[in-house]
């Protein structure tokens, strides 16, 4: 056993880190899909 406390920098394998880009797209991509659709919108909300 290591003297490294669990989940420390030393400890991440390159699984960590794949998975960690893939968690963020997985909120970043539909996030910046809904913030491009409002900003679309907001015209016509000052349109007569």
């Amino acid at each position: 056993m290591t003297d490294r406390p669990l989940g420390s920098a030393g400890a991440r394998s390159p699984l960590f880190w794949i998975l960690l880009v893939l968690a963020w797209l997985w909120v970043v991509v539909p996030f910046t899909y809904g913030l491009v659709q409002l900003v679309a919108r907001i015209p016509a909300l000052f349109s007569g």
